[in-house]
């Protein structure tokens, strides 16, 4: 069992990373900490941009904003849906942030390098909200390429559909690669279509997000269980794929 003091747990039975040649990440909340501040911004400019569409007050907006994140998987989806809005204008309104918060990730830097084989990001965000946080972690230039929501044609994770554009978009056999996720949720199908999984969950609790969103949830589609991702990559998955 997982207990918050652990800074690792491998689940009975898990699937290892010893013929994976595509290491596929989440970004939002999995290649950084919550002290970057990076989501709280964001989700802060997604219920300003619900307000200015309702007319609304921080406050109904907000509530609106989590019934339509909570409907429909995402706040943009639900927006599509009912109101006919343009994506773009919302993606780029949504990661207008200041990227000053993001320090630098040298450890994480060079865990990511020494990983064996393709290394993609895999994101309900856009491209290049992706390409902007990971250039300030210092770890865009170890990634082949992004997946972005536009390139899922705007269904997110969990979606099955959207894992399955990933996986022919780019030539991934599922089998043969490990997703890094923060989202419980979000490892079912990858889990089901044959990859690793990898649960990314805080040191300490994130008051910006919610309760199921963090949770260091143990069932059988998750693998792994990390609150440390790049010693996560150094002392259990390096030592098992080397340094090829």
């Amino acid at each position: 069992m997982y207990q918050p003091t652990q800074d690792h747990f491998t689940a009975p039975g898990a699937r290892g990373f010893g013929d994976v040649d595509t290491w596929v990440f989440d970004l939002d909340n999995t290649l950084y900490p919550s002290d970057a501040r990076v989501w709280p911004q964001v989700d802060e400019r997604i219920t300003l941009y619900v307000m200015r569409l309702y007319g609304l007050d921080a406050i109904s907006a907000r509530a609106l904003q989590k019934y339509f994140y909570h409907r429909y998987g995402t706040t943009l989806k639900a927006l599509m849906v009912e109101e006919g809005v343009d994506p773009h204008d919302f993606l780029d309104f949504a990661h207008d942030i200041d990227h000053s918060t993001i320090k630098l990730d040298a450890p994480l830097g060079a865990a990511i390098e020494k990983l064996p084989g393709r290394k993609l990001i895999l994101t309900n965000g856009s491209r290049r909200h992706a390409e902007n946080v990971a250039a300030k972690l210092g770890i865009l230039d170890h990634f082949e390429d992004v997946f972005d929501i536009a390139a899922a044609d705007f269904v997110p994770k969990p979606e099955r559909v959207t894992y399955e554009r990933f996986l022919k978009a780019h030539g991934v056999e599922p089998t043969r690669s490990a997703l890094f996720e923060d989202i419980a949720r979000n490892l079912a199908v990858p889990h089901d279509l044959g990859m690793a999984t990898v649960l990314v969950v805080p040191r300490i609790v994130d008051p910006y997000r919610e309760a199921f969103e963090q949770e260091a949830v143990q069932e059988p589609h998750i693998d792994h269980i990390t609150d440390d991702l790049a010693g996560f990559l150094t002392t259990c998955v390096q030592p098992v794929v080397g340094t090829a």
